[in-house]
Formats: C-alpha cells, sequence, structure tokens
C-alpha cells in the first residue's frame, strides 16, 4: 500500500528454561557478549520477552502494538499499557479468559451471544462493547483496565472474530482499518519461500541461526525500501509537496465579480425585442457562459 511500508527492527529466538531440553548448549560463554544476552532473554517467558523488546524500540514512535490471539491475553495487554503503549489485538476465543462486562465477569463466548442478539446482521460489525480487564484473578475492579471489543464477520466464512483495543476514544471502523493494515503474516509468507528463512542454512547453533535470520530481514528491508521508492510518490521530495499544493480558495469577492462581469458582456451582446424572450435568453446564455463549477452550484441552488 502506497505510504506504507513494513520493516522488519528486532526479532528474538525462544528455547527452554529447562537445561535438559536445550539442544546444543553452550559451555562457556562471555557474559559480556551480544550471544550471551540473547541466550539468556531465549529462556525468559514470552511476555518478558515481548515487553524487552518493546523498550528496547522505545525510540520508535509506534502508537499501537498489534497481536495476534496468541498474545492478546489480559495480563500481556495490562504490561504493555503499562509501557505507553496502547494495543490492538485479535481475541482468542476461549472460556477460560474472562472479561468484566454487564456487571459480571464473563468469557468472549458470552458476551458475544448478547451482542449477537441486538445486531441487524446487515453490517460487517456486529457491534462492540466496552469490558474491563485484569492481570489477575482477585483485583478490584478500580485497578482494573478499561478496553473495548469489537466484533465483526469473518471474511472468508461465518465465523466471528473479536478484536480488542485500549484506546477506547477511536471508533470501530477505525480500529479494524489499522488492524487489517498488518502485514505481519505477508512478511513471513515472503521470508520463507522468497528468502530463504530457515532453507539457507541447515544448522543449529543460536550463533548461526541469528546471524542467518538477521541477513533475511535485511534482504526484506532493502526489498521494501525499493518498493516504497518505485511506487511512493513523496520519495520525489519537493516536487510532490508542489504538485500536491492546494489551490486557494476563490473569495466571494472575486466570484461576485466574475458574475456580473458575464453578465454585463451578455447585456451588450443581446437586443432582442420581447421582454419575456430577454429573461429567457438571458438565462440561457448566461448560465453558459459561466464555468461548469458555477454552473452547476447554480442549478442545485435554482
Amino acid at each position: 500500500m502506497v505510504g506504507n511500508t513494513f520493516l522488519p527492527v528486532n526479532f528474538s529466538f525462544l528455547s527452554s528454561p529447562r537445561d535438559e531440553n536445550v539442544i546444543c548448549p553452550v559451555q562457556k560463554k562471555d557474559k559480556r557478549t551480544n550471544g550471551y544476552t540473547r541466550r539468556i532473554r531465549a529462556r525468559m517467558s514470552t511476555t518478558d520477552v515481548l515487553i524487552e523488546v518493546l523498550r528496547n524500540a522505545g525510540s520508535i514512535p509506534a502508537r499501537f502494538v498489534l497481536f495476534d490471539s496468541w498474545f492478546t491475553l489480559p495480563q500481556t495487554v495490562i504490561r504493555v499499557k503499562i509501557e505507553n503503549r496502547d494495543v490492538i489485538g485479535m481475541v482468542r476465543i476461549s472460556e477460560k479468559i474472562h472479561y468484566f462486562y454487564d456487571g459480571k465477569w464473563q468469557n468472549i463466548k458470552l458476551i458475544y451471544s448478547s451482542i449477537r442478539s441486538r445486531s441487524s446482521g446487515s453490517s460487517k460489525i456486529f457491534g462492540s462493547v466496552c469490558v474491563k480487564i485484569r492481570e489477575q484473578r482477585g483485583c478490584e475492579l478500580e485497578e482494573c483496565t478499561d478496553a473495548m471489543i469489537v466484533f465483526i464477520k469473518e471474511t472468508r466464512s461465518k465465523n466471528w472474530l473479536a478484536i480488542l483495543f485500549t484506546d477506547i476514544s477511536l471508533p470501530d471502523e477505525e480500529i479494524i482499518r489499522i488492524y487489517e493494515r498488518w502485514d505481519i503474516e505477508v512478511f513471513f509468507k515472503v521470508c520463507k519461500p522468497n528468502l530463504a528463512l530457515a532453507r539457507e542454512f541447515q544448522r543449529r547453533s543460536c550463533d548461526t541461526l541469528t546471524a542467518a535470520t538477521a541477513i533475511v530481514f535485511m534482504r526484506y528491508a532493502m526489498l521494501s525500501i525499493e518498493a516504497r521508492n518505485k511506487s511512493d510518490d513523496r520519495t520525489i521530495g519537493e516536487l510532490f509537496y508542489s504538485y500536491c499544493q492546494e489551490l486557494q480558495d476563490i473569495r466571494f469577492s472575486q466570484s461576485l465579480l466574475l458574475l456580473l462581469t458575464r453578465l454585463i458582456g451578455i447585456l451588450k451582446e443581446t437586443k432582442p425585442s420581447n421582454k419575456n424572450k430577454l429573461q429567457e435568453k438571458m438565462t440561457e446564455l448566461f448560465l453558459n457562459a459561466l464555468p461548469s463549477y458555477l454552473r452547476c452550484q447554480l442549478l442545485l441552488c435554482a
């Protein structure tokens, strides 16, 4: 899409925290190296790795963190919200995850049932609700975080989907538009078959896998930048802004002067003998002599 470019900026491999499940363990590693830091991070929990990656990307002016259903859990959403980032994520359809709605804690299926019964069914959006999410059981409502859940139809089937977002000031349509622009799946589909991700090197070394993945991601970044330069007109610099500079709106005095000038010119050129014919002739000639945008506006007024 013109104006939107996906660029990979960070990644992290995950391993098992148990020593017996680790393949090719490293016996000695200098704790001052990046390799040691990557190995420590790989054995952290998924949420802890996510928060660390977000903190490393703190200089990137991103407004939202987009998740698929794997990460959109109340605990994870609240931790990201604490990092001053709003979340937009697909909700996991599960009976074990509860949200506070309509005076009680309910799972997503029960909330959808109450919304679906009140919707007309003609729109893509079934409806949206304001809920509260908690980091753990036993939290008071004052300690919970406000969020919105919008229910939509799935395009390829008759199923439904739910998207959770923490910026409750945004309309439902805007949330769906932002989420649909997420290109992470396209990114993986390009990297695996076309850029030889996980196929170019058949090694089990953590350092080798990290280097190979970084090379693939740099290839994708270069292709993305080249595609942006070829398709986005904004890359031509000042010429784009000069070309797109809006014309100044015509002032009322100029519009009135233009109309009177046309009218005086037509009066000088036409001399019919009958008053009624003069009025009809004047109207026809006057309208035909005006620019098209003024003629259309006058016809609408008439």
